[in-house]
């Protein structure tokens, strides 16, 4: 009886060799793997900014991105604003959700899995008051932040919670937002 093995190819977009390649170098070159990343910001008027990136540190050297890219913020009109662009703290769920996304389709690739469809929903939780300085109690920022995978995938279950799982276990800004990260404010 002969026995036939059927190789399925996947592809989520994601060149996994790559990155398993880069995990290598840095074993053999911590000092490499010391990146840092830069945004500029820029007041336009009342709430409303825009930051500029585009350079980073990293490889033992700064590099420039093949273009500048810009996210503008504002507030919404019920905080007397112009409703420009999403509010930071909206940029910062954004940012969540779009790294464990990432995280999700590279997890996939490794593991052969291929990924039809992913969305990512995020809500956070906000008591103005604390931005307001209305009670000093009441923190600025989120109180809580839910995230709900909808992920259609020729996988089981099991398998599709695993990806998110890792995802989460590596994803930097689910870090930056469960841990403390020293943050240094200066001015010039």
């Amino acid at each position: 009886m002969q026995t036939t093995t059927m190789t399925k190819t996947v592809s989520n977009g994601v060149n996994t060799e790559a990155l398993i390649g880069a995990r290598g170098a840095f074993e053999q070159m911590p000092e490499a793997a010391a990146f840092t990343f830069r945004s500029t910001c820029e007041w336009m008027e009342g709430t409303h900014s825009s930051n500029a990136i585009n350079g980073y540190f990293g490889l033992g050297q700064d590099h420039e991105r093949k273009q500048t890219y810009r996210i503008e913020s504002d507030h919404p009109e019920v905080f007397a604003a112009a409703d420009r662009a999403p509010t930071p703290p909206e940029i910062v769920l954004a940012a969540l959700a779009s790294c464990l996304s990432g995280g999700v389709a590279a997890v996939a690739q490794h593991r052969g899995i291929q990924l039809n469809q992913m969305r990512a929903m995020v809500e956070g939780d906000m008591d103005v008051r604390g931005i307001l300085g209305m009670d000093p109690d009441v923190r600025n920022g989120f109180s809580a932040i839910r995230v709900r995978f909808e992920i259609d995938a020729d996988a089981t279950e099991d398998e599709i919670a695993a990806l998110v799982a890792q995802s989460q276990k590596r994803s930097a800004v689910f870090d930056i937002l469960t841990n403390p990260t020293n943050v240094h404010v200066t001015v010039a």
